[in-house]
């Protein structure tokens, strides 16, 4: 279990990239828009008794695995912790390690890419309240996949 540290304020203990008392969920419904992704909710939600807002989470991704090629309203943090990734954010494709810290603005179309050979560990920081995901239309794809580097990353 968490330590606390007076009135709501916690340590969430890490061991080999997994907190104690938080549970590994799935990424998103069963899909094929996404692969060898899984997550775990530290703060917010409910998840530990603690829901200050927002929602700090750390999404694991398999070697070769990659997330939802998406949008949404809100923005958000990522903050790469383990691995290393290809980021499809907005029209182009950035290289990423950790520490690397990713703002993804409203309305940017991203996805992430396992490329090393560990795990790609990040932890992602948004607001409790949001809107949901989006996927991209068969035009916004077509645009992307004009660029021939995008077209041999993107996954849909």
């Amino acid at each position: 279990m968490a330590a606390s540290d007076g009135e709501g304020s916690r340590v969430f203990r890490e061991r080999d990239f997994r907190w104690q008392g938080v549970t590994e969920e799935a990424y998103k419904a069963e899909g094929t828009h996404f692969s060898g992704a899984r997550r775990q909710t530290l703060v917010g939600a409910g998840a530990g008794g603690v829901s200050p807002g927002f929602e700090t989470r750390y999404f694991e991704v398999d070697p070769g695995g990659y997330t939802s090629l998406e949008y949404h309203e809100h923005a958000h943090v990522v903050v790469i912790v383990r691995g290393r990734a290809e980021v499809v954010l907005g029209g182009a494709l950035h290289a990423v390690e950790p520490i690397d810290c990713l703002y993804i603005a409203p309305n940017e179309l991203h996805q992430l890419h396992a490329t090393g050979e560990e795990p790609l560990g990040f932890l992602c920081i948004v607001d409790g309240e949001r809107d949901r995901p989006r996927r991209p239309d068969a035009e916004t794809l077509a645009r992307l996949c004009a660029d021939p580097a995008l077209a041999q990353r993107i996954r849909t």
